[in-house]
């Protein structure tokens, strides 16, 4: 019988206290895990279409073979292992500001966290994304200037609605234009976003890409009449 409520983690970070918490949920008779920032819920994995549906629908966007992915923001892994399951990915470093996230998944306390580790192809490395695309060297600090064929962004809650000022000037025409310095050309920028689709952010995109559009993911919840609508935006190089 599983526990109806334990706290795994709690850990002090410069943005905030995390939590990690495990809760047996009755609707889907099912344990699922949460991470909440403060009193802010950031991921549960009771639903995760949306983040599943970035990695599908950046990857289907992408051309050729021997692709480079990054991700920016590990969470609960689901972006990051959705793209490992693309056959022709041959890369992939996911970037998340929290270390303490990146234990989680390295020690085995997320249930992901195996797979993630056991494949080669992927780096787990902690670092400020946002900084990172606006340097000049790019994002992966260990190979300056390296290019990829897909960059999947799944941090803020939307690009209204951010964790903390890091991300200020990151959704302006100004910083996606710094991020696709380091798309390959025809590369593909995939953001999620909590809301559902708003012209006024593809119309921003379309400022720094030469093509932009929204994919809405639209999803059942659990006892709720009513389905749910989250949003990925993809702009190509």
């Amino acid at each position: 019988m599983s526990r109806q409520f334990e706290e795994l983690d709690y850990q002090v970070t410069p943005i905030g206290a995390l939590s990690l918490r495990r809760r047996y949920e009755a609707r889907i008779e099912q344990d699922v895990f949460e991470i909440k920032l403060d009193d802010e819920f950031l991921m549960s994995d009771i639903i995760t279409a949306s983040e599943i549906a970035l990695a599908k629908l950046g990857l289907a966007a992408c051309q050729g073979e021997q692709l480079d992915i990054a991700v920016g923001g590990l969470g609960l892994g689901y972006t990051a292992v959705a793209v490992l399951e693309e056959p022709r990915v041959q890369s992939l470093m996911v970037i998340d500001f929290l270390s303490t996230v990146i234990e989680w998944h390295e020690s085995g306390l997320l249930p992901l966290g195996a797979q993630l580790t056991a494949d080669a192809r992927c780096t787990l490395r902690q670092g400020d994304f946002f900084a990172l695309t606006a340097s000049n060297d790019g994002i992966d600090a260990k190979t300056p200037n390296r290019k990829f064929h897909a960059i999947l962004v799944d941090i803020d809650h939307s690009p209204d609605a951010l964790l903390d000022g890091r991300s200020n000037s990151f959704y302006t025409t100004d910083g996606f234009t710094r991020l696709s310095r380091h798309l390959h050309e025809g590369g593909i920028f995939g953001l999620w976003s909590d809301d559902p689709p708003d012209p006024i952010i593809t119309a921003r995109l379309a400022t720094a890409f030469p093509e932009a559009w929204a994919e809405p993911v639209t999803f059942a919840v659990p006892r709720r009449e009513e389905p749910f609508t989250q949003t990925v935006y993809l702009a190509r190089k």
